[in-house]
């Protein structure tokens, strides 16, 4: 910062006329992003944070923000010091191939590489971008698991109503809630005594569902807490939306449900909102009337949860045409015979 004397001694009339001028100039804001002053102009580490001051950033989810975050201390501790001008593509391939056995988090690596990118090109600190056409392609994935009837069954003798566990497994299965909503639910959200209404984060978009009875019963059975939410941890306080997806996750694999899909999925709380859309899907509701329940906000997110489901009931329904039509067919022979 520049600094300018002001004329006469200080205190004199032509030192303090000097400075009331000087007060009386408009004020300019500097806005300076987070860390901006511990990084040299033009590295990746400035990229950092200006992402970290965007309103991209700044706007997400907490989880959301957790995720960015260990992305961004990835490419700040392999690249921070360097100067994005001399970053080349095979800087940005190296470290892919160092996550090779997470691939997941490499595509998420390159995914935030770019939103740095973009904003080097924006500041005009490059001219074209280096990693402009790169992709880490994800091994073929089986989606969420979602819970067998039986698996169902066992959690449930094993944590009998008027337990954390049950309470917890009752919400998310009956009403087709994220683990982020579920987190987030009390008394508050009860209308009427029987149905449930609640904002869901992802979305924003407000659902109120009718309670089943096993829901009401299950949270009859809990006494009050003390607090605003349904859900406690082991410490008797609320959980956080990672916090309880691991909580939940232990549970499972103490009563010995172990099932992992192929590429090493095991059965978790995300995996009993897929569930629920699947026992809709096989009492015969819509896509819409799913899309009521869960929240989702497309019928393409919907199918994902319920094409097998869909697919299982039309092969019932082309079997017993096929059983119907030979009936048919053997009826009408029978017929043809009897009639010569």
């Amino acid at each position: 910062m520049k600094l300018t004397r002001l004329p006469g001694q200080p205190f004199s009339s032509e030192f303090m006329d000097a400075l009331a001028t000087l007060r009386a100039l408009p004020k300019i804001e500097v806005k300076v992003e987070p860390g901006a002053a511990r990084t040299k102009p033009g590295t990746v580490d400035a990229l950092i944070a200006k992402y970290k001051s965007s309103i991209e950033f700044i706007r997400a989810r907490p989880n959301s923000q957790a995720q960015y975050q260990r992305m961004l201390d990835k490419l700040g501790a392999v690249f921070g010091n360097s100067l994005i001008a001399k970053f080349q593509r095979r800087h940005m391939q190296d470290l892919l191939d160092a996550e090779a056995e997470t691939p997941t988090i490499a595509k998420r690596l390159l995914s935030m590489m770019r939103n740095l990118t973009r904003i080097a090109l924006n500041e005009g600190w490059i001219k074209i971008d280096p990693i402009a056409g790169m992709v880490v392609k994800l091994p073929k994935s089986d989606g969420i698991m979602d819970w067998e009837e039986e698996e169902v069954a066992h959690y449930e003798a094993s944590y009998p109503v008027g337990t954390m566990e049950r309470l917890s497994e009752a919400l998310m299965i009956n009403i087709a809630a994220r683990r982020e909503d579920v987190i987030r639910m009390g008394p508050a959200n009860i209308r009427n005594g029987n149905e449930l209404r609640y904002k869901q984060i992802k979305t924003g978009e407000w659902v109120q569902i009718p309670l089943l009875p096993e829901t009401r019963a299950a949270l009859d059975a809990m006494p009050p807490n003390g607090h605003l939410v349904y859900l406690l941890n082991d410490d008797g306080c609320p959980f956080t939306e990672e916090g309880f997806g691991k909580w939940f996750a232990k549970r499972c694999r103490r009563i010995g449900l172990n099932r992992e899909s192929g590429t090493g999925k095991k059965l978790s709380a995300h995996g009993l909102r897929k569930a629920a859309c699947v026992r809709l899907a096989e009492a015969g509701c819509t896509d819409h009337e799913i899309m009521a329940v869960s929240g989702h906000l497309s019928l393409k997110e919907v199918a994902r949860y319920t094409k097998g489901v869909r697919r299982k009931m039309l092969a019932r329904s082309a079997m017993a045409k096929l059983q119907a039509h030979r009936a048919a067919q053997a009826q009408a022979s029978q017929d043809d015979a009897e009639g010569a």
